[in-house]
């Protein structure tokens, strides 16, 4: 999403962490999951730690409440 939109979530429900803006897919592409041309990236979720280690990949293309609750396991786990 664009990084207004982003802000703009993150505003409503005050995350508490960064969310990234990837409009010219180049971090997709980096992680593996960009697609083609104009189909959207694969949906994967990326926990990613202070010290830029990757702590958890959640990847479904069909579950929101997937990515939501493992990501919130993988950030309590490391607490």
């Amino acid at each position: 999403d664009p990084s207004d939109r982003l802000l703009s979530f993150d505003d409503t429900h005050r995350l508490g962490f960064v969310l990234l803006s990837d409009p010219d897919r180049s971090v997709a592409r980096k992680f593996g999951v960009k697609r083609m041309a104009s189909l959207p990236n694969k949906r994967h979720t990326f926990v990613i730690g202070t010290d830029g280690r990757v702590l958890s990949v959640i990847t479904s293309e069909a579950s929101m409440t997937k990515h939501g609750d493992e990501a919130l396991k993988a950030l309590t786990a490391g607490l």
